[in-house]
């Protein structure tokens, strides 16, 4: 990996968002997509934009690329209005869309050269292709290219301007799981140069790996915003503690702590709380007190992204 490639940061210094979306409202006709959706994008960051099908991310995204005029609302990408001025804005773009064809007789040196021409100060080719890790692959035709390549030529040729900021649309729609990972990595080796992301995706695990915070879009209006954890504490998904239930438990002579949420399925038991650490703290005294033993099999289990995603989409639903 070549680190030079984020040498010039310019919004970093200024301290700004990289996106910030005011209002944004955009109708087709007379069904509105997006209802005043209100969200900012930090530089430097990956931002990942979730929900269902339907839900205005695509109409999102397009208008912050300045592929869709918006209906109404404020829009600020790199700290100009995409509607106005997409010719500046697009310099400093980078965009992997879920699909991309290439000439499939060209070889990925010459076609990431073709890219580069486009930009007024693009960055060195052997600088691009260490970044994608496709150096060895240089003078190879696209058509031999796997799938994990191919995604990754996007990549190079969406870095070939050097751009502040990187759509990525469903970028792992359709890979094994090992094309995944290296396809993780490549984003990861993103956010180290320093490049803003916006990622868009139906893998919840993915988003859950990759990025700093989310926004979920439902409806056409955003229902959160944040860290995971921020999320899933918003969506009131508890913690699950778990571990073998002592017999006594089991058999009824012994009830479980009074202030916590305790279930027994078989030899499991399942306590739920919004408070993991005083909850564990009782389970230990509540044992020792009835001189039961260490809990075995204790285990505790965070809410995942999924969890709160889930609960967000479905209203509360558990």
């Amino acid at each position: 990996m070549t680190q030079t490639l984020a040498d010039p940061v310019p919004l970093q210094a200024e301290h700004r968002p990289a996106i910030e979306v005011r209002g944004l409202r955009m109708s087709y006709g007379a069904r509105q997509v997006l209802c005043g959706v209100d969200f900012e994008v930090r530089t430097g960051e990956v931002f990942c934009l979730l929900g269902p099908n339907g839900a205005g991310k695509t109409t999102t995204v397009e208008i912050l690329e300045g592929f869709r005029q918006r209906t109404g609302g404020s829009v600020r990408v790199l700290g100009l209005d995409p509607a106005d001025q997409r010719s500046r804005l697009r310099e400093r773009l980078g965009i992997v869309l879920q699909e991309c064809g290439f000439p499939r007789q060209a070889r990925v040196g010459e076609l990431v050269n073709i890219w580069r021409a486009y930009y007024p100060a693009p960055r060195p080719l052997e600088e691009l292709l260490s970044v994608v890790e496709l150096t060895a692959d240089r003078d190879c035709q696209v058509r031999r290219l796997s799938g994990g390549q191919r995604r990754r030529l996007d990549f190079a040729l969406a870095l070939a301007g050097d751009p502040d900021l990187v759509f990525l649309d469903e970028p792992t729609t359709g890979f094994d799981p090992e094309s995944r990972r290296r396809c993780w990595a490549a984003i990861e080796k993103l956010r180290s140069l320093g490049k803003t992301i916006v990622l868009t995706t139906h893998y919840l695990d993915e988003a859950e790996r990759l990025a700093d915070r989310v926004a979920i879009l439902q409806d056409g209006r955003v229902q959160t915003v944040g860290s995971v954890r921020q999320v899933a504490r918003q969506a009131g998904v508890p913690t699950t503690i778990s571990f073998t239930a002592p017999g006594p438990l089991r058999r009824g002579s012994v009830a479980p702590p009074g202030r916590l949420d305790v279930t027994v399925c078989g030899e499991v038991a399942v306590c739920r709380t919004a408070n993991a650490a005083v909850a564990l703290r009782e389970l230990l005294a509540w044992a020792a007190e009835h001189d039961l033993g260490e809990l075995d099999d204790l285990a505790v289990e965070t809410p995942t992204l999924e969890d709160a995603y889930l609960r967000i989409v479905n209203g509360g639903a558990r």
